[in-house]
């Protein structure tokens, strides 16, 4: 008996361990980091003044992840590892609750089996090793379901019911969105036909948590122009979340899932499908979707592969009793050979759109005293707010108001015309925008006269795209 618990010890924390492993093999992607992570490692570098003083003007609904960011760079100093770091933890988090609802409502196997599913998931794997709070909320999300599920198992009392509600205000805290999982935990609560007890305990613990959140909610309403970029829904972004939806629902057959009976399909499919059709509705309103906002779906689909595996290895253990030991092992080397590829892209610079430390490194080699700097868009300049060294002693010209002072994550730009005066007062200026291949058309019009000034009035000497992102070095014309 000792021993057989010891193996189910050892079983519970090879997933821990497992995404631990998947998180920190490449976690640097090479010492790049895009634009995004470029925005939580400036604001995280700042005050928790000068944070709050931004959160008033824009990304307020990131508020609580960049304080946290704050005081971990605080701690441990600024770079790739912290940056990134929280998320591999915090999906490690998600796959020992994976794990535990696996083996408590599928058994053994299928506890495992489920976890290290979780993290070879192509979309886990690009959001283990991000410095962004989409693995955080993943985390929290895991944990709430473990407690609904200990509540539908008849052992919750007080406490758990306020866990609860801690953790699905803090998963709101990170990102409001992540509220679509009472959506999905209702579900459940309907599927098992749960007692009126569970659901008047479960309605209050949801509506606390919704309280806490709603300010938030209220307030990041009113910076909503921040999502403006976010293209309207189309048939081809529903193919994707369709295929997993579908495979979870293969698994879900296996399970044989049953009215009234609480199951790996009760609880993993509602949480796999429901958010992603509420806020695929949500965008036919409002365009949304993106796959980062309910990430946290990728735990029902681990549960129900997990429970799949659990349920092959329950039918081949009577005939094979040795092999169906190895079933699960052999199913996620498999998994991991075919997926090597994407693992592996997913940990290139090449994965994320842009690098803004390798262009910086570009303009440090490139620069001369008394070389000015201009960025097309403006929020550009992140590359120069995340490596400061590499811009020193090269004034940026457009600049009117710092991001720190102005309460914004790029800064305030002065008047087209005093940036047009500025420009022409230079002798070499140094464009700092994105590469060809994924720039987008000038449109704001300080970049219109940006690009203008440049055109007509100065030459193009050096020019060097890498990882998404252009540095080029103009030279003023010979007057005539």
């Amino acid at each position: 008996m000792p021993r057989r618990r010891s193996a189910r010890s050892f079983l519970w924390v090879v997933p821990v361990v497992w995404t631990v492993g998947l998180g920190l093999w490449g976690l640097s992607r090479q010492d790049s980091v895009w634009r995004d992570e470029a925005a939580t490692w400036q604001v995280a570098r700042r005050s928790s003044g000068a944070i709050g003083h931004m959160l008033e003007h824009v990304d307020a609904v990131h508020g609580l992840y960049y304080l946290l960011m704050h005081a971990l760079f605080g701690w441990f100093g600024s770079g790739t590892t912290t940056l990134r770091l929280p998320s591999v933890l915090a999906m490690a988090v998600a796959a020992a609750c994976v794990t535990h609802l696996g083996r408590r409502l599928s058994g053994a196997w299928a506890g495992p089996a489920g976890g290290l599913a979780l993290g070879l998931l192509p979309a886990v794997q690009f959001y283990l090793q991000e410095g962004r709070p989409y693995a955080l909320v993943t985390a929290g999300a895991g944990v709430a379901t473990v407690l609904l599920v200990t509540a539908l198992q008849g052992r919750a009392g007080r406490r758990q019911w306020a866990g609860y509600a801690v953790a699905v205000a803090v998963c709101g805290l990170l990102n409001w969105l992540s509220l679509l999982m009472l959506a999905a935990h209702l579900v459940t609560l309907v599927w098992v036909r749960a007692s009126r007890a569970v659901l008047v305990r479960w309605a209050v613990a949801s509506a606390l948590a919704v309280a806490a959140v709603l300010p938030l909610i209220l307030f990041s309403l009113g910076q909503a122009e921040q999502v403006s970029w976010i293209p309207p829904l189309t048939w081809h972004m529903l193919i994707g979340p369709g295929v997993l939806v579908a495979i979870g629902a293969l698994g879900c057959l296996v399970d044989r899932p049953r009215a009234g009976r609480l199951s790996a399909s009760a609880v993993g499919l509602p949480l796999l499908a429901v958010p992603q059709l509420l806020l695929a509705g949500v965008s036919l309103v409002k365009p949304l979707f993106l796959d980062r906002y309910v990430l946290f779906s990728m735990l029902g689909l681990a549960l129900l592969i997990g429970s799949a595996l659990g349920a092959a290895v329950r039918a081949l253990r009577p005939r094979l009793p040795r092999a169906s030991a190895l079933l699960v092992p052999v199913a996620v080397a498999v998994a991991l050979a075919a997926l090597l590829p994407q693992s592996l892209a997913k940990r290139s610079p090449a994965s994320r759109v842009d690098d803004v430390l390798a262009v910086a490194a570009d303009v440090r080699r490139m620069k001369q005293d008394g070389d000015a700097v201009v960025f097309v868009p403006a929020a550009r300049r992140d590359t120069a707010l995340v490596s400061p060294d590499a811009f020193a002693g090269v004034r940026d010209i457009a600049l009117a108001q710092g991001p720190v002072e102005s309460g914004t994550l790029k800064g305030e730009e002065a008047p087209p015309a005093r940036i047009r005066s500025a420009m022409l007062a230079q002798r070499r200026i140094l464009l700092v925008t994105d590469a060809a291949a994924v720039a987008r058309p000038v449109s704001a019009r300080r970049d219109e006269v940006k690009s203008a000034v440049l055109k007509r009035y100065f030459t193009e000497v050096t020019d060097i795209q890498v990882r998404g992102r252009r540095v080029t070095v103009y030279e003023r014309k010979p007057s005539r």
